[in-house]
Formats: structure tokens, sequence, C-alpha cells
């Protein structure tokens, strides 16, 4: 063997070994965030307030965790916020969406993960969805969003649900 052929092998797996160790040290939390889309409106400063407060609990409860966010795709609403203030803290992000969603693909989040498509019709993806999550955060009240807080919440996952009054 060459000395860089040997050279190069020391250092794969010198790469190796730590990104092994990395990940026996920091463990990935998948967080899902569910909550207010177009056409409902709302306060969208108190809800990036209230993002910010649920993902500091979240780092509060769970410090040895990478964080991976979770959600629908959508590059609106109250997912929208929840994507950026991801990116902002330099998480990760994933999608989970049903086949309806791609009627809206101009407007997905550009997530880091290869997006799950499940279903044919808005909410066939949620049972996958709240399979596929540790933790939920909860931003406004929609019947989805309750439905699958309170899913999550009977699974013994922790939830972080906040009101956000509707406008209009």
């Amino acid at each position: 063997m060459s000395c860089k052929k040997k050279e190069k092998n020391i250092i794969n797996n010198i790469i190796k070994k730590m990104e092994e160790l990395d990940l026996k040290i920091k463990k990935s939390l998948r967080l899902g965030v569910v909550g207010y889309c177009p056409p409902t409106k709302f306060d969208e400063v108190k809800a990036l307030e209230l993002i910010k407060h649920a993902y500091d609990r979240v780092e509060d409860d769970f410090p040895e965790y990478r964080i991976i966010v979770v959600s629908g795709l959508t590059n609106i609403g109250v997912l929208k916020i929840a994507y950026e203030e991801a990116k902002r803290r330099d998480w990760k992000t994933a999608g989970i969406a049903c086949k309806k969603a791609y009627s809206y693909k101009d407007n997905w989040f550009p997530v880091d993960e290869e997006p799950i498509i499940i279903g044919e019709n808005w909410g066939d993806e949620s049972q996958a969805f709240i399979n596929s999550i540790d933790a939920l955060v909860r931003i406004g009240s929609g019947p989805q969003s309750l439905k699958e807080a309170e899913q999550v919440r009977r699974m013994g996952k922790p939830t972080y649900e906040y009101e956000l009054a509707k406008i209009g």
C-alpha cells in the first residue's frame, strides 16, 4: 500500500471515529411543530416570540441533543416562522406532508432532509408525523394541530403548547 493511500485510510478512520463519538455524545431529538397556516391570520411577531420561548425550553430540557425541527414543509404561517428560527439556531429541518402539498411545492421550506410524502389528503400524513417525532410544539389551535398535540401527549411525549389568537 502506498504511503498516500495509508495516510488517507488513517485520516478516514479518524473522521469515522470522530463521527461515531459525536453521535454517541449528541443524540438527535426530532421536534415536531404544528400551528396556523393561511388563510388563518395571526400576530406573526407574537408567534415568533412563542416559537423562541418553546425552543428555549426544549434546549433547556434536552441540552445533550441535536434538534431537528419536523413540520409540514410549508414556507408560510407558523411553520415558516418555526423553520426560520430553527435555521437561525443552526438546527436541521425536515418535512412530512401529503400529496396535496405538491400543489404548493413552490412554497415549500427548503428542508435539510428529503421530504416525506404520505397519503393523498391533508391529515393523511398525521400519524406518520406523530410517530416520527420525540416532542411537539403547538402554536395556535387549528383542529389538526389540537388532535396531533393530544395524540403526542397520550403517547407520553413532551409537548410545548401555546395559544395564539386569530386575527379577524
